[in-house]
């Protein structure tokens, strides 16, 4: 089932890897990410459950005989088979009957409630997050500096990257939505636009059946853009949506909120909690992030032009962009990202740490001004850590919108996000 012009990502091979070790493979995340686009390159067979003209009849025999829907050849796709919940039981179970591996891939752009499958197929169906593409997936960053390469100490750090600001602009705005690479700027810059309004009058409320009121959904958007890479209390948020004269009850955002997490719009950075020499406190709230910065500019309403207008809000927004890359260049190399600040107000604005304990930290600063004060925060809290629980840093870097990657005196690494890749 091999697409034409289908745009590698990075998780192609994490696929099929896991394949070969598990039943089957469920790929999660947002609408418009390219789920589907990857997972049909490998299947052999699909079934779509979001055809209009069999949508029914499909979930009229996942009702009656699930196991009919199975057929076909392997791996078979089940695309958005929350759709028919009861598909996952049915996978299990033919799983457990068949005892081979790489079998079936599911796909799904929503969590389901938690009570719909009777089990969780612990050890037969993996999981694999998919975000929009990279910067180096939709080549935009040259990848002359790997993220893994790093770790083992094997990085020459010496490049340049072919990324203006001006550019580092539109990618926000634009975002990672695989259909937009490549488009007319105008045509490119409309799809976020259009996923938010989707989002807002549709998907909020079909994922658990209720309905939403779409000003408070916007309203709940446009905050958390507002408050984007921040720790903001949820009682921020609340006064910030009733600053407009809307009343929304505790529960309610909430409710709002969480919805839009289990259809991956929003995807909180949580806080790193490392062993410290001395005790000091550690902050836990996590970070606010969506899934994609450009959610942030299409909710607001702002251009590339726009943001370049205001350096402040384009800094947070760098800080998004380098979130959502770092995310999926980590993944890659089974590793985990979180953010740090304690009480001092010492901070790193990413910390990637991998499933065998090593660890590097990542200050983000658009411009070229601030890398001395972000290298010696990097530096402060090498120092804070305890080695005799825990090992040095891999490495320290100020992730950059510049041109040149360079190491420092000090160690400290420079890399412009347009040399990054996994």
């Amino acid at each position: 089932m091999h697409r034409i012009n289908y745009i590698s990502r990075i998780c192609d091979n994490e696929l099929q890897d896991v394949l070969t070790s598990v039943g089957a493979v469920l790929i999660e995340g947002a609408k418009w990410c390219g789920k589907t686009s990857t997972a049909e390159h490998i299947a052999k067979s699909a079934l779509f459950m979001q055809d209009p003209d069999k949508t029914r009849e499909y979930q009229h025999i996942a009702d009656t005989k699930p196991s009919l829907l199975l057929k076909g050849a392997t791996p078979r796709l089940l695309d958005e088979w929350q759709i028919s919940p009861v598909l996952w039981d049915a996978v299990r179970f033919e799983i457990d009957k068949r005892q081979e591996t790489g079998q079936f891939i599911l796909t799904g752009s929503a969590v389901p409630a938690d009570n719909v499958t009777e089990h969780t197929g612990t050890g037969r169906i993996a999981r694999i997050i998919m975000r929009t593409m990279s910067l180096y997936e939709s080549k935009e960053s040259n990848g002359t500096i790997s993220l893994i390469n790093l770790f083992d100490g094997d990085q020459e750090v010496e490049s340049i990257s072919d990324l203006s600001i001006e550019q580092i602009a539109f990618c926000i705005c634009r975002g990672g939505f695989p259909a937009s690479i490549g488009k007319p700027d105008r045509t490119a810059l409309r799809m976020p636009i259009d996923y938010v309004e989707a989002v807002i009058n549709q998907d909020v409320s079909r994922v658990d059946g209720v309905e939403k009121n779409p000003n408070k959904v916007r309203l709940l958007l446009r905050s958390l853009a507002r408050n984007i890479t921040t720790m903001a209390s949820f009682q921020t948020i609340l006064n910030d949506v009733e600053a407009t004269e809307e009343t929304i009850s505790d529960k309610t955002l909430s409710n709002y909120y969480n919805a839009l997490r289990r259809i991956f719009v929003v995807e909180p950075l949580p806080a790193w909690s490392p062993q410290l020499r001395s005790k000091t406190a550690i902050r836990t709230s996590p970070k606010h992030h969506f899934v994609d910065p450009a959610i942030a500019t299409s909710i607001r309403r702002i251009s590339p032009t726009a943001l370049l207008q205001d350096f402040e809000y384009f800094g947070f927004l760098f800080e998004a962009l380098c979130t959502r890359d770092i995310r999926i260049y980590a993944q890659h190399n089974d590793g985990d990202v979180f953010h740090y600040k304690d009480k001092s107000g010492l901070e790193a604005d990413l910390i990637v740490q991998l499933r065998d304990g090593r660890w590097g930290a990542i200050e983000v600063k658009l411009g070229g001004k601030q890398i001395e004060e972000a290298a010696a925060n990097l530096l402060k809290l090498k120092d804070k850590i305890n080695t005799n629980k825990m090992r040095e840093p891999s490495f320290l870097m100020v992730l950059t919108g510049g041109q040149f990657a360079f190491q420092r005196q000090d160690g400290v690494y420079v890399v412009p996000l347009g040399c990054l890749k996994h």
